[in-house]
């Protein structure tokens, strides 16, 4: 069985902006995912509203990607394959962030899971 860990935020989370509570399991995208490429895929949602890549939210607490990235590989080893789907949070105005910062914020978090995880292990998809 391949493990695939889709690293994100609210959308991974399955945040749904109507009623501002979880998208029912069935119609997550990760569930749709795993429904898709069947039993020998392990699907496994590391979501989290409002997480950031790698900075520090003043105002909501442990929001930062890179801090829970190296646990969460470690646990869920063998990693076949880690998507990661952050950089929107990045965007509030209150980090006051340029585009070439939210982009390097990404970059760590890759460098973070070729660390954790070996080449042979695990590839990297960035969106």
């Amino acid at each position: 069985m391949k493990t695939i860990i889709c690293y994100g935020d609210s959308n991974t989370w399955g945040y749904n902006p109507v009623s501002k509570e979880r998208h029912e399991y069935n119609s997550r995208w990760t569930t749709v995912l795993q429904r898709e490429l069947g039993n020998d895929y392990l699907v496994i949602p590391e979501g989290l509203n409002g997480r950031t890549t790698v900075w520090e939210d003043p105002i909501e607490l442990h929001k930062n990607g890179a801090s829970y990235l190296p646990p969460c590989l470690e646990s869920h080893k063998p990693v076949d394959l880690v998507v990661i789907m952050l950089g929107t949070n990045d965007l509030k105005q209150r980090f006051s962030l340029p585009e070439v910062d939210i982009a390097a914020g990404a970059g760590v978090l890759v460098d973070i899971v070729k660390k954790v995880i070996s080449a042979r292990e695990a590839q990297l998809l960035k969106f």
